[in-house]
């Protein structure tokens, strides 16, 4: 009777998230910016940019599944790299603007061992998606989410959630949380948050 309880609480606890990234869907500033509670350390740096020293970081849950194409992808899988998330939709405004950014810094970093993945919600059917990723020349993978069970499971309590659409997230060479931003990123900002995570030794 227990196997009922489990799936139920992770639909409900997904449709809260999906909720509320609703709210701030597509948002341009970062009003009511705030970590998944508890003490996060973060440290406010320009541009909404929000950054954690390497001493008080907290590493992601587990963020694994399929990509809009169908192939597994595990997000454990990258440690050892500089790791850039970015949440979007395909009805998201903002995320076309950001897009050609991302692609061109994953493209130029890709050989200094920083890897994108894409974390696709609220697109329930993958089709628009990949036809955003098409139009966009996007080159790499993004893991489909819909109802937003995997942002759920891969930001615990004291981190620092992607509370809007889009929203970018950096994590270190260990699968840590280093850095954060909650609206679509210009290529100057997305560097000035990879840079100084990607000269750490």
């Amino acid at each position: 009777m227990t196997f009922s309880r489990a799936p139920r609480s992770i639909t409900l606890a997904a449709g809260t998230l999906a909720a509320a990234l609703a709210l701030t869907a597509c948002t341009s500033g970062t009003k009511g910016v705030s970590g998944g509670g508890g003490d996060t350390n973060f440290v406010a740096g320009n541009g909404g940019i929000l950054t954690v020293p390497k001493s008080e970081r907290k590493a992601v849950g587990t963020m694994a599944g399929k990509t809009l194409q169908g192939a597994p992808l595990d997000v454990a899988d990258l440690k050892g790299k500089v790791v850039v998330l970015n949440v979007w939709g395909s009805w998201c405004g903002p995320c076309r603007t950001e897009a050609p950014h991302l692609n061109k810094v994953s493209e130029d970093l890709k050989a200094r061992g920083v890897e994108f993945v894409g974390l696709n919600t609220r697109d329930i059917s993958p089709q628009p998606a990949v036809k955003f990723e098409q139009d966009n020349g996007i080159t790499y993978p993004s893991l489909h989410d819909p109802a937003g069970e995997i942002i759920l499971n891969g930001f615990p309590k004291g981190t620092l959630p992607p509370q809007a659409i889009p929203s970018t997230v950096v994590l270190d060479r260990e699968g840590k949380i280093a850095a954060r931003v909650l609206k679509a990123v210009s290529e100057e900002q997305l560097r000035s948050m990879i840079d100084p995570v990607l000269a750490e030794k």
